[in-house]
């Protein structure tokens, strides 16, 4: 490349820094105005925290756009360039002159697209190369050479680029592709976003990358309607949610909640291991009918009559009488907390009555009554206080919480075998627990389906109810304040971006009212993340083939719009209750209204490595075929056996010399994790991913990469999951450049290649 094209390039870059910041001085001088303004009237008041938000949230988005703001150009002609970056910025001017086109607008296809056999009009395309604000270098890919003058430009292919970023070593977070997005990811990462769409890859294949960048992508194409109900991201573990945590803010997107199984029951933190054995029952359907008759079986009729005691007389409640109560509740079809009102109306009646005739005179008929009609309204006000007939509407109708009943399930024999009469005796073996020790990640979907049939207390509603009265009185204001934000100019900012959204474009009244309230400012996600009764604009899965069915039923209420994006590999499956077919998952709930795309291509793994993980794979299932790599580094995986363990710190040294300043994972089966973090000390066991050494199970590494993986005892990894050959595929196909194996048995059969 000619020192004078860097030189041109070096002088649009900066001129696109320098128009970044001016946007970003303009915001923050205008953001300073707004906050100066004090005191006023509560109208005031939340006029500028309105536009308080939209300054701050501005100025995030300016600073999230300073790494590689700008990455590509596009030739058409002679005159007519298009630079490609990460947003879109314009001229400060009246004429708006686009500097820089958002790699997900429409007419930024091509830079991905585009062929020397199907150009689409582009004469070159360039990738450009920038650490900070300096232009490094870039390539020129020719695809008109008929058109095109090939004097000073290095003529490569765009694997050259992407290339280059599938050798740069890890460094234990993940980074946006928008330089390199392959041609079969674009096609998927534009997809329409009605229904559901099923992304099928195995490893590296880029499946995770494709499904953050689809969301970046439906958040800036459909922002209206997204931001407003926000996007749920399902990731398998806390690692992996840190690995990718930083992708969607580095493309500018913040309305996105990122989440675990474990974490969508707010109120319960799933910390708890599962047995394997536990883990199938639970994610079964079985489970929603376990759950249903459960509930029912604490809808109690006596088998003769209950005793009520009311101060010191006794009343009874015949079984005739209650069975009558029990139909008429369940008849409502309301959730059963949200029935028991009607419990109550009709036990108080039936009391009432009974005392009036004691009194002397029928209660309810014409005749003559000791009793003025205010006496009864006293008599049933009393009996509604009374601790008497509390505690005969808690036997006949208790008040349940998901977890009490959960617990009970889990704790009493008896009431599981009434509840559970299709499950074997092993599977409720499977269920049986002592009281405490925390939730786990497959609890969560049965705690949830448990309270989409048990409801809320009266009483919490109540209380919600007088909260969402004082939210309407808000929501009226804040229109107001919307309103005049619309049309304001002693507020306007002066020099907002035509594709950068105002207060009034990101957030409704009911959204800006929530968010000024007194005790604290939440986001969309955040948000979200405290309500159970959330519904998402679009979800998305990774390692989706994990989730249980009963996980999918979670899902799937949360998402009634059935938007969703599912990435994964049927053939990683590890979860004792995950999935083998896509169908299965998705014919109950959208019929063959689904659509499966495939990506073919391995950006991860070296060729020679996935030459091992193909032999586990095909013994999987024959009719498998990994995916192609596209590239061979010369390494070839190994294999040591060692008499003990102890041996293993020199090995992870070796590595980790070769592996110079990437990143290192010692996968080692559970039951022997404790065991190789005492070996390596300096290693990370937390998690801790940016650490140049780390310690994980096969659980854990799901979704993620490192640039070497030793493997420790891959006997054991196959041994102690149903799934093992699956587990042992997933830690094979972690690392970019390296691989070895640390064994002091024999190696399983199916690695007969490393011996």
């Amino acid at each position: 490349m000619s020192s004078s094209e860097l030189d041109r390039e070096q002088a649009y870059v900066s001129s696109l820094y320098a128009r970044l910041d001016q946007m970003r001085e303009q915001a923050g001088a205008q953001l300073g105005r707004v906050l100066a303004q004090s005191g006023g009237t509560h109208q005031d008041r939340s006029q500028r925290d309105a536009f308080a938000a939209a300054g701050y949230g501005q100025i995030a988005e300016y600073d999230a756009m300073e790494n590689g703001l700008v990455f590509g150009r596009l030739q058409f002609g002679e005159d007519e360039v298009h630079y490609i970056g990460r947003r879109g910025l314009f001229e400060d001017s009246a004429e708006r002159r686009q500097l820089l086109m958002d790699w997900r607008a429409p007419a930024a296809r091509p830079f991905y697209l585009a062929t020397a056999a199907a150009p689409e009009g582009v004469r070159v395309r360039r990738h450009i190369r920038t650490t900070g604000r300096t232009v490094t270098g870039f390539d020129d890919e020719i695809l008109d050479l008929a058109a095109v003058d090939t004097t000073g430009h290095d003529t490569v292919t765009g694997e050259s680029v992407l290339l280059a970023s599938l050798n740069a070593s890890r460094t234990g977070r993940m980074g946006d592709i928008v330089e390199t997005i392959q041609a079969e990811q674009d096609r998927i990462i534009r997809h329409d976003v009605r229904g559901v769409l099923v992304v099928q890859g195995g490893p590296g294949t880029g499946k995770t990358a494709v499904a953050l960048h689809r969301a970046a992508y439906l958040l800036y194409t459909h922002r209206r309607e997204l931001t407003t109900r926000g996007v749920l991201v399902v990731g398998p573990n806390p690692t992996f949610l840190g690995y990718i945590g930083r992708v969607l803010p580095s493309l500018g997107e913040t309305s996105a909640l990122l989440a675990t199984v474990g974490d969508l029951f707010p109120g319960v933190t799933a910390t708890r291991d599962e047995t394997p054995e536990a883990a199938a029952v639970k994610g079964s359907l079985a489970m929603a009918e376990v759950i249903a008759d459960a509930v029912r079986d604490r809808q109690w009729v006596p088998e003769e009559s209950l005793e009520v005691t009311i101060e010191r007389d006794t009343y009874h409640l015949d079984a005739a009488f209650c069975e009558r109560v029990r139909e008429q509740a369940r008849r409502s079809l309301r959730p059963h907390n949200r029935a028991r009102p009607i419990v109550a109306d009709m036990v108080v009646d039936e009391l009432a009555r009974q005392i009036a005739e004691r009194i002397g005179g029928n209660f309810f008929a014409d005749e003559p009554n000791l009793l003025e009609e205010g006496d009864r309204a006293v008599i049933r006000g009393e009996l509604r206080e009374d601790p008497g007939v509390t505690a005969a509407l808690d036997e006949l109708w208790p008040v349940l919480t998901p977890q009490g009943l959960l617990e009970d399930l889990y704790q009493w024999e008896d009431l599981l075998e009434s509840a559970a009469p299709g499950l074997t005796g092993e599977q409720r073996a499977a269920l049986k627990r002592a009281p405490g020790g925390g939730w786990s990640a497959a609890d969560v979907p049965l705690l949830d389906e448990a309270a989409e049939l048990i409801g809320e207390d009266e009483a919490v509603l109540a209380e919600r109810a007088r909260k969402r009265r004082e939210q309407q009185a808000r929501v009226a204001y804040a229109q107001g304040v919307l309103d005049i934000a619309a049309g304001s100019e002693s507020y306007e900012f002066e020099d907002i971006e035509s594709e950068v959204l105002q207060a009034f474009n990101l957030i409704d009244a009911d959204e800006l009212a929530g968010r000024f309230e007194e005790e604290e400012s939440l986001t969309v996600a955040e948000r979200a993340a405290r309500d159970r009764t959330w519904l998402f604009g679009h979800i998305i899965v990774d390692e989706a083939q994990e989730l249980s069915a009963m996980t999918w039923r979670l899902l799937m209420r949360r998402c009634p719009g059935r938007s969703m994006t599912v990435v994964g590999d049927v053939a990683q499956t590890g979860d004792a209750a995950g999935t083998t077919s896509w169908a299965e998952v998705f014919e109950p709930y959208v019929q063959d209204r689904w659509h499966l795309e495939h990506l073919t291509v391995n950006y991860r793994t070296p060729a020679e490595i996935m030459a091992v993980a193909g032999d586990v794979l095909s013994t999987l299932d024959p009719d498998l075929a990994p995916p192609a790599s596209v590239r061979e580094n010369g390494v070839l995986p190994w294999a040591s056996r060692v008499d003990d363990l102890g041996e293993l710190p020199g090995l992870v040294a070796a590595e980790r010399a070769e592996t110079g300043d990437g990143r290192l994972a010692v996968i080692a089966p559970t039951a022997l994790l404790a065991r190789v973090a005492e070996l390596l000390p300096d290693a990370a066991v937390d998690g801790d991913l940016e650490s140049p050494v780390v310690v994980l199970d096969v659980k854990r590494a799901k979704g993620l990469e490192f640039d070497t993986v030793v493997l420790v005892e891959p006997e054991d990894v196959v041994a102690e999951s149903p799934r093992g050959l699956s587990d042992l595929y997933v830690a094979l196909t972690r690392a970019t450049q390296r691989l070895g194996v640390v064994h002091t048995g024999p190696l399983p059969e199916v690695l007969a290649r490393l011996k």
